[in-house]
C-alpha cells in the first residue's frame, strides 16, 4: 500500500531528530534521476520542520553502460561524485547529508566522512521506510549485540545444509547500522538493524551452502536449489550448484577481476521488523533488498569491496548473501543459533 506525504513526512522528522538535526544546521538531499520523487519532498519538508537550512544537489546518473544491473549497489565506487571537486566541496560543508542516489563504497563518501560530516542513506521504497523508521530501542540493540562482536576473535558459522565456515576476527571495525546519524563522521542506512565487521586478511576458510529461499543480492532472488561456496584464505575459490550458482559465477566473472571472489563483510541481523517474504513482492527496480539485509537472525555475509572498513580492496563487485537457519558463534558461543537471535548480551551455549 502507499503512504501519505503526511507519514513520510512524519517518520522523516522522527529520522532527523533521533540525527540530532536543529535549526540552522545545513542539510544538503543528494539525489539523481532514480531518486523517489515522494522519499525526497518529504525529506525536505521535514528538514525544513527543523529549521535546518536545506539544499539539494542533483547529479546526473554513471555506470549505466558498464553495470549489468540498474540497481546501485551492482556496480560500486564510481559515483557521479568522482570527480566533482565542486559537488563534493558541497557535501563537505554539510552536517548532514541525506544520500538518496548511494555514495556506498566509494572514496568521496569516506572524504565527506572524515571532514566530520555524517550520511543517511536512503534508497527504499517509502513504505519499507515508514515500516522501519528506526529507534532509539534499535540503536540500544545493535549497539549491544555488537558489544559482544568486538570481543570476539572468531566467528563459526554452520548450518543442517552444510555450511561450516570460520573468520578470525579483530584487525577491522564494526558496521553499526540502526537507521541513523547523530554523530560527526557517522555513516548509517534507513532503513537498517544489523552490524557486521571484516575477518582478517586471509583467514576466512571453510564451506557456505546456500540453501532453498536464501537470498543473492543484488540479483534480488531466492535461491531455487543448493549453492555451495569453498572458501579458502579469505577468498571463494569454488561455486557448485545448479542454475543460481551458474548465473552467479557469469556474473562475478564479467567483472574480469579476482578480488571480487574476496570475503568481505560478515555479520548477522537484529530487525523484528524486517521481513524475508517481502522481496517478492516488490519489483526489481523498486528496492535494494533491506529486509533481507537487517531480517532478525539471519546470516549476511557477502564478496568484494573493504574499503569501507578501511582497506584496499575497491572493486566494483559487491554480492550481499543472507542466509536463513544458520548458527552464529562468537568465541564458541551462540548470538544465533538456527536462524533465531541468542540474547546478545548473554550469549548462548
Amino acid at each position: 500500500m502507499p503512504v501519505s506525504d503526511f507519514e513520510l513526512v512524519e517518520a522523516w522528522g522522527q529520522v532527523l531528530a533521533l540525527s540530532g538535526v536543529r535549526a540552522g544546521q545545513t542539510v544538503t538531499v543528494l539525489t539523481s534521476s532514480d531518486t523517489n520523487a515522494q522519499t525526497m519532498r518529504t525529506a525536505i519538508l521535514a528538514a525544513q520542520a527543523r529549521g535546518a537550512i536545506v539544499n539539494r544537489l542533483d547529479l546526473l546518473p554513471v555506470n549505466g553502460g558498464t553495470s549489468l544491473s540498474r540497481d546501485p549497489l551492482a556496480f560500486v565506487g564510481t559515483t557521479p561524485l568522482t570527480g566533482n571537486r565542486a559537488a563534493l566541496e558541497l557535501l563537505k560543508a554539510s552536517d548532514l547529508v541525506l544520500d538518496l542516489m548511494t555514495l556506498l563504497f566509494s572514496a568521496e563518501q569516506h572524504e565527506i566522512l572524515a571532514a566530520g560530516g555524517r550520511i543517511l542513506l536512503a534508497v527504499e521504497p517509502p513504505e519499507i521506510l515508514l515500516r522501519m523508521v528506526p529507534t532509539e530501542a534499535d540503536r540500544q540493540k545493535v549497539l549491544a549485540a555488537s558489544k559482544v562482536l568486538r570481543a570476539a576473535r572468531e566467528m563459526h558459522v554452520t548450518s543442517a545444509a552444510g555450511t561450516d565456515v570460520r573468520f578470525t576476527l579483530g584487525d577491522y571495525p564494526i558496521l553499526e547500522e540502526y537507521g541513523f546519524c547523530e554523530r560527526p563522521g557517522r555513516w548509517d542506512h534507513w532503513p537498517s538493524g544489523f552490524l557486521a565487521t571484516w575477518s582478517n586478511e586471509g583467514t576466512a576458510q571453510g564451506r557456505i551452502v546456500l540453501d532453498r529461499g536464501d537470498i543473492l543480492l543484488p540479483q534480488k532472488s531466492y535461491v531455487r536449489d543448493p549453492v555451495t561456496f569453498t572458501i579458502r584464505d579469505g577468498y571463494v575459490t569454488e561455486i557448485e550448484g545448479g542454475l543460481d550458482a551458474d548465473l552467479l559465477k557469469g556474473y562475478m566473472e564479467s567483472f574480469n577481476d579476482p578480488e571480487v571472489y574476496a570475503i568481505s563483510h560478515v555479520g548477522w541481523g537484529l530487525q523484528d521488523r524486517a521481513h524475508w517474504s517481502v522481496l517478492g513482492l516488490y519489483d526489481r527496480e523498486a528496492t535494494i533488498g533491506m529486509d533481507s539485509r537487517a531480517c532478525a537472525g539471519n546470516f549476511l555475509w557477502s564478496t568484494g569491496p573493504n574499503n569501507e572498513a578501511g582497506g584496499t580492496r575497491d572493486t566494483a563487485c559487491h554480492i550481499d548473501i543472507p542466509m536463513r537457519n544458520c548458527t552464529v558463534m562468537l568465541d564458541g558461543n551462540a548470538v544465533v543459533r538456527d536462524g533465531k537471535l541468542v540474547n546478545a548480551t548473554e550469549g548462548g551455549q
